[in-house]
């Protein structure tokens, strides 16, 4: 397969409205692969657009598909493919489909985009449990608490002030080594989000860290002497650790690294921090970060903010 490509689009010069649809669908991976997605992203888009290429006659072109074959194609996979589809997963290939028609069309390989007008199947997902303000200062206050007790803890306070000042995922705080973090000067700490494979450098990122997190991080090093690892610890003892300010709050709700990194930026959007620096802070793409967008304004809508125009425009 040729490299020569459209510099705006990643579109291969070679496809045309006569290529078939399996070679088009292989190109879109590459392109895909290119971007930085996730392989995961990338092997479910792919299976999506599998189907299609299934379904459709093996000798039509991307130029002869229509809007009516897209619509055929969604009702079959709804009620007459014989395998049982989800709301959720017939709307990720509706996705999948828009995506991989909308690259063709803006790359100039077709005139006309024929998923431009295929109805979109929206999915309302629940949204995350989050803490309330006053949630937050109860569990910071209980976590607090560890590092005075005999003897001294530092790790609840430590762990859960790094969550909700950074909203970093748990597998991104099991990597976390100590020299990702850069703490000698407290008014200007930072932690540095890193990835070994290159796939993933778009994730990277720089957060700021506060002078309260780096005095009880001098704490806990003194009384832990992490060597390598901040926390040296399992997914499931880090997590012990939640739970244990969980219990000692009184709370009905378990604190978790989903409901802090929620937590964290849905604070940020109540403070008016832009929208893109909450996407930068998340280490999520701009696609990624519109259904995210959306969840935060109707979580801070049901904790009774108003956010106002321009803090809802995205």
């Amino acid at each position: 397969m040729t490299n020569q490509t459209t510099e705006a689009t990643g579109t291969p010069a070679h496809l045309t409205e006569q290529t078939h649809l399996q070679p088009a669908i292989q190109a879109w991976r590459f392109y895909l692969n290119d971007q930085g997605r996730s392989p995961y992203t990338v092997k479910a888009f792919i299976a999506d657009l599998n189907l299609l290429d299934r379904f459709l006659p093996p000798d039509k072109t991307i130029g002869e598909i229509t809007q009516k074959d897209l619509e055929n194609f969604t009702k079959w996979l709804e009620n007459e493919r014989g395998v049982p589809c989800s709301p959720k997963s017939l709307s990720r290939r509706v996705t999948s489909v828009k995506s991989f028609f909308r690259w063709l069309q803006r790359g100039g390989v077709l005139l006309v985009d024929p998923a431009d007008k295929l109805p979109q199947r929206t999915v309302s997902s629940p949204l995350p449990l989050v803490l309330s303000h006053p949630e937050i200062k109860t569990a910071l206050k209980i976590a607090e608490n560890f590092r005075t007790t005999v003897p001294p803890d530092a790790r609840p306070y430590t762990l859960l002030k790094l969550l909700l000042e950074t909203a970093i995922k748990k597998g991104e705080c099991r990597n976390i080594t100590l020299n990702h973090l850069e703490v000698e000067d407290p008014q200007n700490a930072f932690l540095f989000i890193r990835y070994t494979n290159p796939r993933y450098r778009y994730k990277e990122r720089k957060l700021p860290l506060s002078p309260e997190w780096v005095a009880s991080f001098n704490e806990y090093v003194t009384q832990y002497e992490p060597q390598e690892r901040l926390f040296p610890w399992t997914s499931r003892r880090m997590e012990y650790i939640l739970e244990d300010i969980t219990a000692a709050a009184g709370f009905e709700k378990r604190i978790s690294f989903d409901m802090c990194r929620w937590t964290s930026v849905l604070t940020d959007l109540i403070d008016g921090v832009e929208s893109e620096k909450i996407r930068q802070k998340l280490g999520v793409s701009k696609i990624q970060f519109r259904e995210v967008h959306q969840k935060l304004r109707r979580l801070a809508i049901q904790q009774g903010y108003d956010l106002g125009e321009e803090t809802q425009a995205e």
